[in-house]
């Protein structure tokens, strides 16, 4: 059981979702803003070898994802709001990686911790279908059991904050800033 669970545990009242969308530094900020959102940390997860490396996950051969693992309060923050976030910080049509970053380790996913997570994840799924801005184009992210989930190493921990130029150029250069603003009119 890894430091995120063992603390769910201790508090009750606190729930975990995990998500895959591309390059995890983008993917701590969508979510860091929220109210009711305790902690977001980017991590490793849906792969078979344990506590593995960024150079190792990076190499496509583990089968982990680069991945955020929020840590949210229900009462302040439903996990729908949460699923809404998740949805409009990735392209969920893009089959192969986000944005500027191909391959295995940064396709999307989401990963549910409940039967009720699961029965979420899927319905806003179905709605996205219908009624997203990706009309007749297929929405590939697909929703998978929590695996154990590995926190990166501290220099991935919060990037957007610690390092936040290169985090901007990155967002818009990667054409992941570009793309949220045309589909989902966020930067």
């Amino acid at each position: 059981m890894n430091n995120m669970e063992n603390e769910t545990q201790e508090n009750k009242s606190y729930e975990l979702a995990t998500f895959a969308g591309g390059c995890f530094w983008c993917m701590v900020k969508p979510f860091d803003q929220w109210p009711g959102v305790i902690k977001v940390v980017s991590g490793y997860t849906g792969g078979t070898i344990p506590n593995p490396t960024y150079e190792q996950v990076c190499s496509d051969r583990t089968g982990h994802y680069e991945a955020v693992q929020i840590t949210f309060n229900p009462s302040l923050i439903s996990y729908d709001e949460i699923l809404t976030t998740f949805w409009q910080s990735i392209d969920p049509t893009d089959p192969g990686g986000q944005f500027g970053d191909r391959g295995s380790s940064y396709k999307t996913a989401i990963f549910y911790h409940t039967e009720e997570q699961k029965a979420a994840a899927e319905k806003s799924k179905a709605e996205l279908e219908v009624n997203g801005p990706f009309k007749g184009t297929p929405i590939v992210t697909p929703i998978l059991p929590a695996k154990p989930f590995y926190p990166a190493e501290n220099y991935h921990q919060d990037y957007y904050k610690k390092n936040p130029m290169h985090y901007q150029r990155y967002s818009v250069g990667s054409g992941r800033a570009g793309f949220l603003e045309r589909h989902w009119n966020k930067a």
